[in-house]
């Protein structure tokens, strides 16, 4: 491989973006003199691949399938077949990675900043306390941040660390409000996960209070994982930061497994459905005593 294209390689996993390495392994015909051919590619259409593939007319269809891969986070390997030849590529993603925020720097955040490190996830945690927010307690995230909740979140929004679909946002502060606190600044993001710790019956409390007082469509906490995590039985802190990994992966992979808020999603779903139907018939009823 060039040394400029593996310098923009190291370059790209130090800013945090998602690109793809573009290797011709195969031809014949017109394209056997591309063979071995490298290109590192991004998933911008407007910014002009590095390196060279020698496809001559295929290239735009070639790039176009590489930055379908980046965005599907998998390598894939591709076929051709012209009039004038064939060829194939083998498209290396080195995705963006996934970026694992954790609000509060207690018990059950120490065991998952290590479980998620080891995940090759980018770990930030943070606490109002400094005490608890101290690097020393966290020897394997990438930061550690004291200071206030809300304002810390809204900071990291607005600097390098933006909040979207490869960003994962777990709320176990100290107190349930702040865990509030943290799930209002939050909830628009288009965030890959966020998850609050509590029991079923003050979620539910939670979120008809935040309905009812901040005129919040209920609709929007169905994507809030809540209660946090997937049943395993978990008691101690080390396991319950394993069940909540757990859950995080399972959406990172597109896994199979219910989580613990896949109950409290769907009773809320229909008993909103139920209202629905209600306020129908009502209104129905209405109309047909006016006539």
């Amino acid at each position: 491989m060039q040394e400029e294209l593996l310098s923009l390689l190291l370059d790209a996993i130090e800013k945090r973006e998602a690109v793809a390495l573009v290797t011709v392994t195969s031809g014949d015909g017109e394209f056997a003199r591309a063979v071995g051919k490298n290109a590192v590619v991004w998933p911008e259409p407007d910014r002009h691949p590095a390196g060279e593939l020698a496809l001559g007319d295929r290239l735009e269809g070639v790039l176009g399938d590489a930055r379908l891969a980046i965005g599907r986070k998998r390598h894939e390997h591709f076929q051709y077949e012209e009039a004038n030849g064939s060829f194939s590529v083998f498209v290396e993603v080195q995705a963006r990675p996934p970026h694992l925020i954790i609000a509060g720097a207690g018990h059950i955040a120490i065991p998952l900043a290590s479980i998620a490190k080891t995940c090759e996830f980018m770990v930030t945690v943070i606490d109002d306390r400094p005490q608890y927010a101290h690097a020393s307690r966290f020897p394997t995230a990438d930061r550690v941040v004291a200071g206030p909740f809300r304002p810390t979140l809204v900071e990291l929004r607005q600097g390098k660390e933006t909040f979207d679909s490869d960003t994962y946002i777990v709320l176990v502060t100290r107190g349930h409000q702040h865990d509030i606190d943290c799930l209002l600044e939050a909830l628009d993001d288009p965030l890959a996960y966020l998850g609050m710790i509590g029991s079923q019956r003050r979620i539910r409390a939670v979120f008809e209070l935040l309905e009812q007082e901040q005129g919040i469509p209920a609709s929007k906490f169905d994507r809030v994982r809540a209660p946090i995590g997937i049943d395993i039985g978990a008691i101690t802190p080390a396991e319950i930061a394993v069940c909540i990994m757990a859950e995080i992966i399972c959406v990172l992979r597109d896994g199979p497994l219910p989580g613990l808020s896949e109950q409290i999603q769907q009773e809320r779903i229909e008993r909103r459905n139920r209202a629905e139907e209600r306020l129908r018939a009502v209104r129905d009823e209405r109309r047909g005593a006016g006539r």
